[in-house]
């Protein structure tokens, strides 16, 4: 049996990797049918069956999870030696929502390209929940409790440390809180994860609530900010506007809780270095 071609392979890979020849073919700048019929003239060659079609994408078979484990440790090495020979930029995809981008990431990815230049981050911002074996993610921050899934591996970055927050105007002009039930008074704000219903659940007075609903944690801190009511929401995206002065942390919830923000990514044989930068610069701004 003749050794396969290299592009061949590559091909292959991609399409184990991300178990759909559409994202391989993004992957690689190629056509969605230039893959799928390479990786069919491969099989061919083999003499084997390395993929199920099914209906929502592709599934390896033993034989075809077996020769990728040795394929994509083989390919890896490839990329090392040459990228010793002439290092190029690396991307990394980082999936993460909409207002942990706007309101923790986005102010810092200057600072990382500055220490960083060869290692390109791509932002994916999303409140749905990253497919790491179909979309292409390399790495997501999660709110959460793990575990999260199987062949995912996991760090702590920070707890949700819930804060109730309002402009300095407003929080000037109402009485100190000094628990939860003096709350229910005033103008609430609250985003998608409606984080003051269950905090307020026993509170007396409860159906004289008055929420202002957004669908984004950071529309719902904007909306505090303008002096609009009082938003509820981790320290971790308040922490900077707090410190601007835009923002006033009128209570902080102290209860233990085992939810928090992980970093999640893929368990693979060999890990990109530009990952591992990534993942320990992002754990360093958190310290």
């Amino acid at each position: 049996m003749r050794t396969p071609n290299l592009n061949a392979l590559r091909m292959f890979d991609a399409a184990a990797r991300h178990l759909n020849f559409r994202r391989a073919a993004e992957e690689l700048n190629l056509t969605q049918g230039a893959v799928a019929q390479q990786v069919r003239g491969l099989e061919a060659d083999l003499g084997v069956k390395l993929f199920e079609r099914e209906a929502r994408g592709l599934s390896l078979t033993t034989q075809g999870r077996d020769y990728h484990s040795s394929v994509g440790r083989a390919l890896g090495l490839i990329h090392q030696a040459t990228q010793k020979l002439a290092p190029t930029s690396e991307q990394v995809r980082l999936s993460v929502t909409p207002s942990f981008a706007t309101k923790w990431l986005v102010p810092r990815l200057p600072k990382f390209a500055n220490a960083h230049p060869d290692i390109e981050i791509q932002t994916e911002a999303s409140e749905g929940l990253a497919d790491f074996r179909s979309d292409g993610i390399d790495l997501a921050v999660r709110y959460g409790k793990p575990p999260f899934g199987d062949g995912l591996t996991y760090e702590y970055l920070a707890p949700l440390g819930l804060s109730a927050v309002c402009s300095p105007g407003y929080a000037e002009k109402i009485p100190p809180i000094s628990n939860v039930e003096d709350f229910v008074s005033h103008q609430l704000i609250e985003d998608g994860h409606s984080l003051w219903r269950p905090l307020l659940d026993h509170a007396d007075g409860g159906p004289r609530l008055r929420i202002m609903k957004f669908n984004q944690t950071a529309l719902a801190m904007d909306a505090a900010a303008n002096g609009q009511g009082i938003a509820l929401a981790p320290h971790l995206l308040v922490e900077a506007e707090v410190a601007k002065g835009e923002l006033a942390i009128i209570w902080q919830d102290t209860r233990d809780s085992d939810r928090g923000y992980y970093l999640v990514w893929r368990e693979r044989p060999h890990q990109p270095p530009a990952l591992r930068i990534v993942i320990d610069w992002t754990l360093s701004e958190i310290s």
